[in-house]
């Protein structure tokens, strides 16, 4: 019972460390809803094309895979804590470029420039809460709590997208980012002023400077880990993963970038679509939250093949639906999609990553999957806009459907690796009990 208790006054004690890395999240979901939900309002107001609007879709993915990928080296060229106290103050300005933009060129920097700062700031958030937290129970709750942030940052922008969606022309989406805009330099200053975050980071830095191991053995190299004794089973974890990311990121990175746009092209006004958005995502969020209640225990398989199929019918009911029959059965369609994503997902992902690779890996495992998804997202960005279109829905839909078969052979392929190497683990474990049985 204390030592619950004693948990839980380390997590209360650094949950605002943790809130404010979340803000890091949330400013990431943020910028990226934020400009899918304005697309309509920039094409119309900058006088954007079909093909440009893909360009800046795509420049963001692009930008926050690049940031992904450039974390490890920003800690090492300006330190860890120094680069999460500023990267708020980088996003900012990129905030600011978006809100003066007028014209194509001018949005394209600003989005660039929020996008490396968003990339690089989620990693190197997590980072610092998982080196501040004294133990690693509390630095898993509080991680795992960051991504409540996320949900939080998709839920305001399309909330102020809906309500400023009357504010005629562009000054609606200047005021998005305007929003996003002050929450950033919060947080800068947050960060960067606390004295509390900075006793946690000194005490961290003690706390390294009494361990008595080196360097070398805190960390694994990659080819460390897939040259080792089980590189074979960590290589297949990983090209499982990575294949599920990839395809399962390609289809939930239309809809977070494009679900407005395609409304908006099927019929909806600005404001149905974003108060739409609002609807399908509070789904989307209640599945995340049934999701967290199983994703420990028996019943999480079974969830990731309720919610792949349902991602499958409601891909393919898009497919059988068209573009021609309105706005609202391709609502209702995305709200079932909505339902399935969370359960065979993102989350999933997280915790299949947390659970295969010893833990001085994974974050450069992760920053290599997230990145090479972000990747392969922005290259599909350029040409998703066509996709989107009433005219192309249809097919598009079909396409998706044969993705998301490969995200459930993918998935499946990781359950069995795992049933597989669990066995042979606690074989290895009972044979070696009962060989110390034998012994004495």
């Amino acid at each position: 019972m204390s030592s619950k208790n004693g948990k839980g006054s380390l997590v209360k004690k650094y949950s605002p460390l943790a809130t404010a890395a979340g803000i890091g999240s949330m400013l990431g979901s943020g910028c990226i809803i934020g400009l899918s939900a304005t697309l309509p309002v920039w094409k119309a107001g900058l006088n954007l094309s079909v093909a440009e609007i893909g360009i800046i879709s795509g420049s963001l993915t692009f930008a926050i895979a690049f940031g992904s990928l450039l974390a490890g080296q920003i800690t090492k060229w300006f330190g860890l804590i120094r680069a999460f106290n500023w990267l708020n103050l980088i996003y900012a300005v990129g905030a600011g470029l978006c809100i003066a933009a007028t014209n194509f060129i001018a949005l394209f920097v600003g989005v660039i420039v929020i996008g490396l700062a968003s990339g690089c700031d989620l990693p190197i958030s997590l980072t610092v809460v998982s080196h501040d937290a004294p133990d690693e129970a509390t630095s898993a709750e509080l991680i795992s709590s960051t991504q409540i942030f996320w949900m939080i940052g998709v839920f305001i922008s399309y909330i102020c997208s809906f309500l400023l969606s009357g504010v005629k022309g562009v000054l609606g989406a200047r005021l998005v980012f305007g929003i996003l805009l002050v929450f950033a330099i919060i947080t800068w200053l947050w960060r960067t002023l606390s004295k509390q975050f900075r006793q946690f980071h000194e005490d961290d830095a003690a706390r390294q400077a009494a361990k008595t191991t080196t360097a070398s053995a805190q960390k694994i190299s990659l080819r460390e880990l897939f040259d080792g004794t089980n590189g074979r089973k960590y290589l297949k974890y990983f090209v499982a993963i990575l294949t599920f990311y990839v395809f399962w990121n390609l289809i939930a990175n239309t809809w977070g970038q494009f679900q407005t746009y395609a409304l908006t092209n099927a019929g909806a006004s600005q404001t149905q679509a974003t108060g739409l958005g609002i609807i399908l995502n509070l789904v989307a969020l209640l599945t995340t939250i049934a999701f967290a209640s199983v994703a420990g225990g028996k019943w999480r398989n079974v969830a990731f093949f309720v919610g792949a199929f349902i991602q499958l019918g409601a891909l393919v009911g898009m497919a059988f639906i068209g573009g021609s029959a309105g706005f609202m059965p391709l609502a209702i369609t995305i709200g079932l999609y909505n339902v399935g994503s969370p359960l065979a997902g993102e989350s999933i992902y997280k915790v299949w990553t947390q659970e295969s690779f010893p833990m001085q890996a994974r974050a450069s495992l992760q920053g290599i999957i997230n990145g090479s998804s972000r990747m392969v997202c922005g290259l599909f960005a350029l040409v998703t806009p066509f996709l989107v279109m009433p005219s192309h829905i249809k097919m598009s839909m079909f396409g998706f459907s044969g993705i998301v078969v490969v995200v459930i052979i993918a998935g499946t392929t990781m359950m069995h690796l795992q049933h597989k190497y669990h066995q042979v683990t606690a074989k290895s474990e009972a044979n070696e009990g009962s060989t110390v049985s034998a012994n004495q």
